[in-house]
């Protein structure tokens, strides 16, 4: 494995390690209210994305017709 990538390999133990700190300092009780922030935030991501996607495919569309000298 290369030197540069090493750090960047993360196991089973770091998982645990990484929860049981999250755990400290967040608390058992303000962890789910954290991933619904999450799950919203990610699913508002999507939808704006999605939402533009639609935006640019739909003025290309309208670039064409109005290009179109038929």
């Amino acid at each position: 494995m290369n030197a540069f990538m090493l750090p960047l390999a993360i196991g089973a133990p770091q998982i645990v390690l990484i929860v049981i700190v999250v755990l400290l300092i967040f608390g058992g009780r303000k962890i789910p209210e954290l991933m619904r922030g999450l799950g919203s935030g990610i699913k508002e991501f999507k939808d704006a994305s999605k939402d533009d996607d639609d935006t640019t495919t739909s003025s290309t569309s309208d670039a064409k017709k109005v290009e179109d000298p038929k």
